[in-house]
């Protein structure tokens, strides 16, 4: 199985506190419930696509934690990622680390980056059935005002109609989805479950 999340932010008290206004007594306290959350779900086999912005510790902080979570680890880089170029830090539990990648899963394509991308890779390509063949995950923009114009542009882009390459009209497709971690309790998910919970939010 493979799962993906972004903008955990362990060790990042001003994003508890702040920013994110997460509610947790502290970080030590943040850290214990997403661990939680993550080995709950996530075995040993399974395969988690981290789309920046895990952790705001040192490198041996970071390292202690990567030792408690479950399953293979798969890094999209993020700005607060500081711990990469750390002297201390062991990067070998990491699968990979990319600032930007593509994947196939279950047929489909996703375009993977911790920044949105407005006009992706694939954004067009549908299957036989009009269903998307390409999903662009992402994160940094948090519950944002940021993610409020991401939302808006979605908006605007599938109302849009416009004429392809055979001459037939269709609205234009925009799959882009925010995998920040508290939209989903701290869990990470799946791609189908991702698609399940983006469009109950935007539904809510």
């Amino acid at each position: 199985m493979r799962y993906y999340i972004a903008d955990l932010h362990f060790f990042h008290e001003a994003l508890n506190n702040k920013m994110d206004k997460r509610g947790f007594a502290d970080v030590g306290e943040m850290n214990e419930y997403i661990i939680q959350k993550w080995n709950n779900k996530v075995r040993k086999n399974d395969d988690v696509v981290i789309i920046g912005d895990l952790s705001f510790g040192s490198g041996k902080e970071t390292n202690e934690l990567l030792k408690r979570l479950n399953g293979r680890l798969y890094l999209i880089k993020g700005n607060h990622d500081y711990f990469l170029s750390s002297k201390d830090m062991d990067l070998s539990r990491f699968v990979w680390i990319k600032p930007y990648d593509e994947l196939s899963d279950n047929k489909r394509k996703v375009v993977l980056c911790h920044y949105p991308i407005i006009c992706y890779n694939g954004q067009y390509l549908l299957d036989k059935n009009g269903a998307p063949k390409t999903y662009m995950l992402y994160g940094h923009v948090h519950d944002t005002q940021d993610q409020r114009l991401v939302e808006k542009f979605q908006e605007i882009t599938r109302a849009t109609v416009a004429t392809d390459a055979a001459g037939e009209t269709r609205n234009i497709p925009c799959n882009m989805i925010n995998c920040f971690c508290m939209y989903s309790d701290y869990e990470p998910l799946t791609l189908d479950e991702w698609i399940e919970c983006d469009l109950r939010r935007r539904k809510a």
